[in-house]
């Protein structure tokens, strides 16, 4: 592939991974993305997996010929991007190493080779000319590593970009770039907004006119389409008005209540998605968390916590910076419902969320009291004036400590006894 005169792909596809970093699923495979530089000089921008390092290294040569590179530029040291580097350096002896100086770190420590002899060490600001070609180098620390450095081709306005705008799924495949770069931004890159925006003002200063990634398409139109969502993903906006439903669900009446939501929601003009935690993609899901302004957090009460997959969705949300959303809660429980308590808890890492009421609490199944709170959600969500307290009843709700037992009422009577436990009124706690 031909990006400009002077620079060649040299990269891979990979048809055999099932699971990228051991956990997201790429059915339609990964692209590690590799470039050559040719000018007077030549350089190597990263390499690939080492499962595909013959093929990277004929690419290599079908570009250069007998020509020994000059350097081999290392922006990012995940093994994906770096696994083919030690055999690269013993077929090619003589080509120097640019990059971080923590980078040179790891490649001691991920291979146990000392390559001070080559090292070409780089930072913010510094250049390495080529000949036509004048490499400048810009500090990328926590995007995603702390070693990534980007790297800016001013002759041609390449910008190398190393993870950044990269996406899951071959080359080969046809899929749509939003969904995929989207899951796999927040699903990689997520925790580190703040670095990303470092970077993309850096970018913004700098006149590019393609953006080569290390996974996923080059990219050399609409490239303003893709900073945009960019500078979404990073600042942790939303990107449209929309309503994810995230549910888990025993024996189905959690789900019923999830699926009489969306319809009302639907019917009212919102956009809505549903996940089944227990059966969807969780990358996905999380995404599309993030990707919308409003979550529907829809789970039964469980061992005295929540179910598994609620309880793993919400811990992915919290490591990713989640926050800034709209949030409404149905909590589901036969004798103990505290789904709620437990979700408020795990959210509380979670800033400038707006909570709507009511809560939901359905006790085994909908009934009429259960379905009219979730009929005052439904309208809350789509805008309505938010239902009051006495939505539930106007009772207070006061939780066994021992053993999750909600008692509900305007007081917690001075002889009242847990009808599970057995515990007496010093073991209970008003849930605020």
């Amino acid at each position: 592939m031909m990006i400009s005169r002077d620079i060649r792909y040299v990269g891979v596809n990979d048809h055999e991974i099932d699971l990228f970093e051991g956990q997201y699923r790429v059915p339609n495979g990964m692209a590690y993305n590799s470039y050559v530089i040719a000018d007077e000089k030549t350089a190597v921008i990263d390499s690939v997996d080492a499962r595909f390092a013959r093929e990277w290294m004929d690419n290599i040569q079908s570009v250069l010929g007998n020509r020994v590179p000059d350097y081999i530029v290392v922006q990012h040291m995940e093994p994906d991007h770096s696994g083919s580097l030690i055999r690269f350096l013993e077929a090619y002896p003589d080509t120097k190493i640019a990059a971080s100086g923590k980078t040179f770190e790891m490649i001691q420590n991920f291979f146990g080779a000392d390559v001070s002899a080559r090292r070409t060490a780089v930072k913010e600001g510094d250049t390495l000319s080529l000949g036509r070609h004048t490499l400048r180098f810009i500090a990328a620390p926590m995007v995603h590593w702390p070693e990534v450095i980007m790297t800016y081709d001013a002759a041609d306005k390449v910008l190398f970009s190393a993870d950044a705008f990269g996406k899951f799924g071959a080359l080969d495949a046809e899929e749509d770039w939003d969904d995929e770069a989207r899951r796999y931004y927040i699903g990689i890159v997520g925790k580190y907004g703040g670095p990303v925006q470092t970077v993309l003002k850096k970018a913004a200063a700098l006149d590019i006119q393609t953006i080569c990634p290390l996974h996923g398409p080059v990219l050399n139109e609409n490239l303003g389409y893709y900073m945009d969502l960019y500078g979404k993903w990073s600042s942790y906006t939303p990107e449209e008005d929309g309503i994810l439903i995230a549910y888990t669900s025993v024996y189905g009446n959690s789900r019923k209540a999830v699926e009489q939501l969306a319809e009302t929601l639907k019917a009212n003009g919102q956009k809505v998605t549903v996940c089944d935690l227990a059966r969807s993609d969780m990358s996905q899901a999380v995404a599309d968390a993030f990707r919308y302004s409003k979550l529907v957090l829809a789970t039964t009460t469980y061992n005295n916590d929540i179910f598994p997959f609620m309880r793993e969705f919400i811990e992915h949300l919290t490591a990713r910076g989640f926050c800034g959303r709209t949030v409404a809660i149905v909590e589901n429980g036969s004798w103990a419902p505290s789904a709620a308590r437990v979700i408020r808890g795990l959210l509380e890492k979670s800033k400038d969320l707006t909570y709507v009421d009511p809560v939901v609490t359905i006790r085994s199944a909908l009934n009429e009291t259960s379905a009219a709170q979730l009929e005052l959600l439904g309208k809350a969500l789509c805008g309505e004036a938010a239902a009051p307290e006495s939505a539930s009843g106007g009772n207070k709700k006061f939780v066994c400590k021992i053993c999750g037992y909600v008692y509900e009422g305007e007081t917690l009577p001075a002889d009242f006894v847990c009808p599970i436990c057995k515990h007496g009124t010093g073991d209970f706690e008003e849930i605020q």
